[in-house]
């Protein structure tokens, strides 16, 4: 027989399993939550900062493309996981040490064995590798292809596991120790474990949406953890028999949280049918060009999106939002940027 629970206690065991009840280290939370996307790094270090307490130093933490082929912050130490054997790799021919439309096998390897030189010599900004192959003779159609916005060599070196981003705000590379990668099926089955001890309770559709897998591929995975059914709303939902849970109260839903944008909490279910914001509310948080944006979470629920532009936050709600609860709002990003100006509520 399953058991049951309300929206809200799904809510707060979430919240819970998230870091955003109580904090953690940074290296505890990027492996609890699978790493935190880091499409715009700030923002992954701004997830990291409200789930640890402060700011978070880069020790031991690596960016590179992992779950749905999107740049994550995660632990070095779990290079094995994120990137296991079999792992799907870039649909484009740039991304891959094999030809392409610019650039010959032989020669992008000749470009990839010298910048993996560089970096090992120091030279790791991206400035300086593109110099370095400048000076070896590498072309402006060539450039395109290695030194790609998107990947290119740098991503196939990255995929092999040779090199990583560092944790940083300009774009410097980082040697990669050597690592045994995990099978294909053992690694995701892992990262299965941690989606639903952390991310659960959750169901097969939410947990599909987070892995860009098949249904069916997170049924064999469930079939193969220890874990519970929930009943709520009409809907199954699945936790980790062990996962961190949320005893007895010991924790409120905290009364507001500034989010990040590209936040594991909006990312990690599936978005319509999401317990933390309204169907009306969706467009406001995913545009339509693949931002998310970083959202206020007020007492579980997001009322609106922020953004700050200098001194100076800006919270855009979404619903009417009372006096007190602005206050709140304020207070918290005070807190979290104590050098602002001032809050401003404006309408979209």
């Amino acid at each position: 027989m399953h058991e049951r629970m309300t929206e809200e206690e799904i809510r707060c065991r979430r919240l819970a399993g998230q870091h955003l009840l109580a904090p953690a280290p940074a290296r505890t939370v990027v492996r609890d939550l699978c790493g935190v996307q880091a499409q715009f790094l700030q923002s992954a270090l701004h997830a990291l900062r409200i789930r640890s307490g402060g700011a978070c130093g880069p020790e031991r933490l690596v960016k590179s493309w992992t779950i749905r082929g999107t740049l994550h912050v995660f632990a070095l130490e779990d290079l094995p996981v994120f990137l296991h054997r079999g792992r799907a790799q870039s649909p484009r021919d740039c991304d891959t040490l094999g030809a392409d439309a610019r650039v010959d096998a032989a020669r992008k390897r000749f470009f990839a064995d010298l910048i993996l030189q560089r970096i090992e010599a120091g030279e790791n900004t991206r400035e300086a590798l593109r110099a370095a192959c400048r000076s070896a003779g590498m072309t402006d159609g060539e450039a395109e292809s290695i030194f790609n916005a998107w990947g290119g060599t740098i991503r196939a070196l990255c995929d092999a596991g040779l090199i990583g981003y560092a944790v940083c705000e300009k774009k410097t590379f980082m040697r990669l120790p050597d690592f045994a990668p995990m099978e294909a099926n053992e690694a995701r089955l892992e990262m299965a474990r941690r989606y639903f001890a952390h991310f659960g309770p959750a169901t097969v559709r939410d947990a599909a949406y987070f892995f860009g897998a098949t249904q069916s591929q997170v049924k064999t995975w469930l079939d193969r953890l220890p874990v519970r059914a929930i009943s709520c709303s009409g809907r199954t939902y699945y936790a980790l028999e062990d996962g961190p849970g949320t005893p007895d109260g010991a924790h409120d839903i905290p009364p507001c949280v500034l989010l990040a944008g590209f936040d594991q909490l909006m990312l990690g279910y599936q978005k319509t049918e999401s317990l933390f914001f309204r169907p009306e509310h969706l467009r406001g948080i995913f545009n339509l060009t693949g931002i998310v944006a970083p959202t206020v979470l007020l007492n579980g629920r997001v009322v609106g999106k922020w953004k700050r532009s200098g001194r100076r936050l800006t919270v855009t709600p979404f619903e009417a939002v009372r006096a007190a609860d602005r206050r709140r709002i304020e207070e918290e990003a005070l807190r979290l940027f104590p050098a602002l100006s001032g809050v401003v509520f404006t309408e979209e």
